[in-house]
């Protein structure tokens, strides 16, 4: 039987071309209308699905050309890029440069009592941002967001809105390992060195050290427990008023592998052999724990800023973000400044 050639062929759609090829509609869509930030092998996937299906299928536009020069990347670090900052930044800057993005550096301590975050969304050139343990107010955060500026939040201070997009370790799961392991070691009497109570991994931590000793029914000893910005020095003067009590720790918890290495030079200031009559343990796993045997908790601190760029680069793309908070696993790291506790 003949086709009546009187009748026009069916016009092949977006949803013909998506159901060809396996890829979804909004990806055909958006070679269809030129969009820029599309693989070069989904287009030739499209263009030869639009000459199969022959003269009624929609012929994709031919891309705007590139910007030579995208928007750059305002990554805001208010710290000393030490270790800790040091790795995160260095992560995000090789992965911007792999994303054909330039970084606009804003760190040291000088830079927390500047006022930046007001004045981003109207800088030129400036595509978003990377804000790393951001020190000013939630509050802050928030009128950034509403002015629709895309930025993440590394490691941040406080608990960010459920909107804004935010990376960090497993800070209250990382505690709670290294407080089982110095428990199944025997440890009842420990002391923690924690960081400030309105920081988020502060509360986390101590949070879960407390969740590992309710599992054996013990409750933590408030006379343990000091609280300060986590400075080496902090260690060490917290540490020998622990040491000094008539009935001290058998195990230090440090905030941070800095703090540890005050503990430990406390712990030497006052004959206190380590492991053998004092544990310590630290958290983040830089190089000095290495260098010092530390127990601790390894923070995946490159793959937070790989993270932070991946974020950011699909809030720049338009793309929607579901899971906003995300928090990556730690690993507890066994060296030999735990022991046994044989008081």
């Amino acid at each position: 039987m003949l086709r009546d050639m009187s009748r026009p062929a069916r016009r092949v759609t977006v949803r013909d071309i998506a159901a060809e090829t396996g890829l979804s509609i909004a990806t055909v869509s958006r070679v269809l209308n030129g969009h820029p930030h599309v693989a070069e092998h989904t287009r030739d996937l499209i263009r030869q699905a639009v000459d199969r299906l022959g003269p009624h299928a929609p012929l994709p536009r031919t891309a705007p050309p590139r910007d030579p020069s995208p928007p750059a990347v305002f990554v805001r670090c208010p710290y000393v890029l030490t270790d800790y900052f040091g790795l995160i930044v260095s992560s995000i800057a090789e992965t911007l440069h792999l994303h054909g993005r330039h970084i606009i550096l804003d760190a040291g301590r000088i830079a927390q009592n500047e006022t930046v975050l007001p004045t981003l969304a109207d800088r030129p050139g400036l595509g978003g941002a990377i804000l790393i343990l951001p020190p000013e107010p939630g509050r802050s955060l928030e009128n950034l967001r509403d002015r629709g500026f895309p930025f993440v939040v590394v490691d941040p201070r406080t608990t960010p809105p459920r909107d804004i997009p935010a990376v960090s370790a497993a800070h209250f799961a990382g505690a709670r390992a290294l407080t089982e392991h110095l428990l199944e070691l025997g440890h009842r009497r420990i002391g923690v060195l924690a960081g400030p109570q309105n920081w988020l991994a502060g509360k986390a931590r101590l949070a879960g050290h407390t969740s590992a000793l309710a599992d054996i029914g013990l409750l933590a000893d408030p006379a343990l427990v000091r609280a300060a910005e986590p400075t080496t020095e902090f260690g060490h003067t917290a540490a020998a008023e622990l040491l000094a009590l008539p009935d001290p720790p058998t195990a230090i918890v440090g905030f941070n592998d800095k703090v540890a290495v005050g503990v430990l030079a406390a712990a030497t200031d006052r004959g206190v052999r380590v492991p053998a009559d004092l544990s310590v343990t630290g958290f983040d796993d830089l190089d000095l724990a290495d260098a010092t045997g530390l127990t601790t908790v390894r923070q995946p601190l490159e793959e937070m800023g790989r993270m932070a760029v991946g974020l950011l680069v699909r809030l720049l793309e338009g793309h929607r973000l579901d899971a906003l908070h995300i928090e990556l696993a730690t690993d507890l790291v066994i060296r030999q400044s735990t022991g046994v506790c044989r008081s």
